[in-house]
């Protein structure tokens, strides 16, 4: 296994989704610069990166505030949630992360926990034929807080019936670990695939 496990009693394994199961993040980047191309907005590549995990919605948000624009916030999410779901065939599993889920399914239960919405995490994790793999699937419209708040975490924790502390986190994002350290869980950092133009992400390690 190619990554690195650390040593512990994990009874559960709670994973992000976009960036962590799913190579997802150019797709989504690609659906927000044409959604939001018509508001005369703009998302820095690099900002986007360092906003991975943190909710459609409050995206939207910061961004009308950092811009000084009034974009519909719902109306929006639901364009670019549309643009990202027409890109699903080209959708491709992260190979490590892929691999843990295929080697150790049945030992442990999974939880997905994303910043997406449910549609979004159903269509990508439906594309990639991994769905009936997750017992418990927690979405940005199931938490009030986002990443960096343990909140998503523990909810699938609970949901699970599995102490936190028995719990390790696969993700790809210093948000997503932040909110896994939060949450009293151990976690793994998914190195991020090479971007075309932006060269390589964090390191896998733990």
């Amino acid at each position: 296994m190619n990554l690195k496990i650390p040593a512990g009693d994990f009874r559960a394994y709670l994973f992000d989704c976009d960036g962590t199961i799913a190579d997802s993040m150019p797709l989504h980047y690609k659906a927000w610069t044409k959604a939001l191309a018509e508001y005369g907005a703009t998302y820095d590549e690099d900002l986007f990166y360092a906003w991975g995990g943190k909710p459609v919605r409050k995206i939207i948000a910061d961004l009308n505030e950092m811009q000084g624009l009034s974009m519909p916030v719902d109306v929006l999410a639901a364009q670019k949630e549309t643009l990202y779901h027409a890109q699903l065939p080209e959708l491709k599993a992260i190979p490590d992360v892929l691999e843990v889920i295929e080697e150790t399914y049945g030992q442990v239960p999974f939880a997905v926990v994303s910043g997406s919405r449910r549609a979004s995490v159903v269509g990508s994790l439906t594309a990639l034929g991994l769905l009936d793999k997750f017992q418990v699937m927690v979405c940005a419209e199931d938490y009030k807080h986002g990443k960096p708040s343990p909140e998503g975490f523990l909810l699938a924790a609970s949901k699970l019936g599995v102490a936190p502390e028995h719990c390790l986190v696969f993700e790809d994002t210093d948000l997503g670990i932040q909110a896994a350290t939060a949450a009293g869980m151990q976690s793994v950092l998914v190195a991020e695939p090479v971007r075309e133009n932006c060269g390589t992400g964090a390191n896998a390690g733990t």
